[in-house]
């Protein structure tokens, strides 16, 4: 799509265009692309701020970079902050610090597991552990399980020792979905103390707990 035409169309009343003209400004360079985009970070259609965010994340610029970090703290969707989120998580180790803030400043359950998968993903086990002991302490169950998950993808990485000390003192929740995840994560670790929780969480008295310890058994 030529030029002229992306701003034409970046006009249109109908967002159907304007989402048509944000994703062709990925073939143009960034001095051309980020001030079209940045006029539509407060776009009154949530889509087309989700294509921002995503177009943002292609260009490894302070300037873009700064823009998400806008998004992030002042858009009112959470599947815009989320994506905002995974597009900061490109620009590698130096995005990480500002995930963490988001994640303490943002409760959203989708902002918080978009977080917390971009953490996983970049190789940060401390920033990993920090967030995954923050989504632990609040109420959201989709958290929760995803900070479970994120502990377990830690066990053969430097805080491989934190990670299973918190999985341990999750062994006996009173909630049954969070001692399923806990049996799937310590599966991960190959300690002695992992496998005795392993085999406590197969005598659970809820057979989702003893069917997630038990599946794929290798005696």
């Amino acid at each position: 799509m030529d030029l002229s035409q992306i701003e034409t169309d970046l006009q249109n009343s109908d967002f159907q265009y304007r989402l048509k003209a944000i994703s062709a400004l990925q073939d143009y360079p960034v001095d051309i692309a980020f001030p079209l985009l940045n006029r539509h970070i407060q776009d009154p259609e949530f889509l087309v701020r989700t294509f921002v965010a995503r177009e943002l994340g292609k260009q490894k610029t302070s300037e873009s970079f700064a823009a998400l970090l806008r998004i992030m703290k002042f858009d009112n969707t959470p599947n815009v902050r989320a994506e905002a989120s995974n597009s900061l998580s490109l620009f590698g180790r130096i995005s990480a610090s500002h995930l963490v803030q988001t994640f303490l400043r943002d409760d959203h359950w989708l902002v918080r597991r978009s977080i917390l998968a971009a953490l996983v993903e970049m190789d940060c086990p401390e920033e990993v552990v920090e967030v995954c002991i923050l989504g632990l302490e609040g109420d959201d169950a989709a958290v929760q399980e995803a900070s479970i998950d994120a502990l377990g993808s830690l066990a053969t990485s430097r805080q491989s020792e934190v990670a299973l000390s918190q999985l341990l003192n999750l062994k006996n929740s009173e909630y049954e979905y969070i001692r399923v995840r806990v049996a799937y994560a310590l599966k991960h670790f190959n300690t002695p103390e992992a496998k005795e929780a392993l085999a406590q969480l197969r005598q659970d008295a809820d057979h989702r707990v003893v069917g997630a310890a038990m599946e794929n058994l290798i005696s």
